[in-house]
């Protein structure tokens, strides 16, 4: 788990920065209706940002993030994994994630997306020019297999995602077996000191995406465990500060 009920993105906020998030509900293509927060920016760069949360879902984490890139001219929407087996939208530390998180299928969470996506290049959501992704944990590792997917993506962002996969999980997709098809740049930030990833998995995952000649950065944040990027961390206060400030340089970057 990445998250806690107390858990927040280190970033301050920006007044006015923002024109306002919400609370919504996104329409896959099977008709399966999620949660999702949406965050427009008061004046956009024209780029779009699909938040991609850890295990937890719809945590209050991944709407403040969104709100977070809001204010700096990126257009966000978070949403959640569940709507096919949660009975209720509480995701708090009642919430048992770890059966739902092994009842997910690749497709339908890719379904669920490309919903994200239409929204945020929509009229509603924004009409970005420049759609990036960035996930966490989990999320992580599904950002990455963004880059291979047909979503037309500027950028794809991981968060201590597992490259090699989620140990936990064997079955589902693994970041690095899609590497020779990735379509996008690929930025990702990691904890030195995370076990789950330990040197030799990112430097697979490296060896592979400079094979593939998919552009890409990686950095590694010594002593930083997995998921630092978290308020409650002030001792990973200079780590968190340089990451976002590497996302946010990585989108500038990237943008049309």
């Amino acid at each position: 788990m990445c998250v806690d009920n107390d858990s927040y993105p280190p970033i301050p906020p920006i007044a006015g920065g923002s024109a306002g998030g919400q609370d919504l509900r996104l329409t896959s293509a099977d008709g399966t209706r999620f949660m999702a927060y949406a965050a427009r920016a008061a004046k956009s760069t024209g780029a779009g940002m699909i938040v991609i949360p850890d295990v937890r879902g719809l945590h209050p984490y991944y709407k403040a993030l969104a709100d977070r890139f809001a204010e700096i001219g990126v257009d966000a929407v978070a949403f959640d994994f569940f709507a096919r087996t949660a009975p209720t939208d509480d995701r708090s530390d009642a919430f048992q994630f770890l059966d739902h998180v092994a009842a997910t299928k690749p497709e339908t969470i890719q379904a669920d997306i490309a919903a994200c996506a239409a929204h945020l290049c929509g009229k509603d959501g924004g009409e970005v020019r420049s759609l990036f992704s960035v996930g966490f944990c989990f999320g992580g590792a599904v950002s990455y297999l963004q880059a291979a997917s047909n979503l037309n993506y500027a950028g794809v962002i991981g968060f201590y995602g597992w490259p090699l996969g989620l140990k936990r999980w064997p079955e589902k997709p693994k970041p690095i077996d899609a590497a020779a098809r990735y379509k996008a740049p690929v930025l990702s930030i990691y904890g030195g000191a995370d076990e789950g990833i330990p040197e030799a998995d990112r430097q697979a995952f490296d060896a592979a995406l400079k094979q593939a000649k998919v552009p890409h950065e990686q950095h590694v944040y010594p002593n930083a465990p997995h998921s630092f990027f978290d308020r409650k961390y002030q001792e990973f206060a200079d780590a968190s500060a340089d990451a976002w400030s590497r996302v946010r340089t990585f989108v500038s970057a990237h943008t049309k």
